[in-house]
């Protein structure tokens, strides 16, 4: 989780793709990343400072580093606290700066509020995008045109509660009237991450897929 990869060689000519979807609400025009000023500045803080950055040499240097590229956050869901820890990821205070400036120029801040509020960002399908309310367990009402989207969303999850629990129960058969054992995935992007995530902590052991 983090930054990663900010400064050396390969990863930086991929976050054009990245950053090259943000939405300008006024226009449907969609430029470039590398078009930005700001992008020009971080190319040229990748050509200078990238190649001869070395990662153990930082944290020799600066025995704050840690704290600098760190932050706590308090979940108010169930008070826990979750830190987010990017020290380890090939970046200095002014790659930092330099990367906060592309996400402001292409209005990843506007963004984000306008996701927030339920409004229309997916400009494609003229449709709001709702991944904070399928994480929102606190229930606050997210709304779109005017309406609470929350209520469908947590009938939704409990479908999908159900029907997991009917596989892993084996009360789901199969076409043989067997339990299921073997899943198959078709996804992209998060679709598939996150299933391939979770299989890479539980491996091939059918007792842990299980539980």
């Amino acid at each position: 989780m983090g930054i990663t990869n900010s400064i050396p060689g390969p990863s930086l000519p991929n976050l054009p793709r990245i950053l090259a979807t943000f939405y300008e609400p006024q226009s449907v025009i969609m430029p470039q990343a590398t078009s930005l000023s700001s992008w020009k500045a971080l190319q040229e803080h990748h050509d200078t400072v990238g190649k001869s950055f070395v990662l153990k040499e930082q944290f020799e240097k600066d025995p704050e580093r840690f704290n600098k590229f760190s932050f706590t956050f308090e979940n108010t869901a169930d008070n826990s606290e979750i830190l987010f820890d990017f020290s380890k990821n090939f970046l200095t205070e002014e790659t930092l700066e330099l990367l906060v400036n592309v996400a402001k120029e292409a209005g990843v801040e506007q963004l984000r509020d306008q996701m927030f509020k339920g409004e229309k960002i997916n400009f494609t399908e003229d449709r709001a995008v709702l991944h904070a309310a399928l994480r929102n367990v606190t229930n606050e009402p997210i709304l779109v045109d005017g309406k609470d989207v929350m209520p469908g969303v947590n009938k939704e999850l409990k479908h999908m509660e159900e029907f997991s629990e009917a596989i892993r129960s084996g009360e789901w058969k199969g076409y043989t009237g067997k339990p299921l054992t073997n899943i198959i995935n078709v996804g992209i992007g998060g679709s598939d991450l996150y299933v391939l995530s979770t299989f890479g902590v539980i491996g091939t052991d059918s007792k842990i897929a299980a539980q």
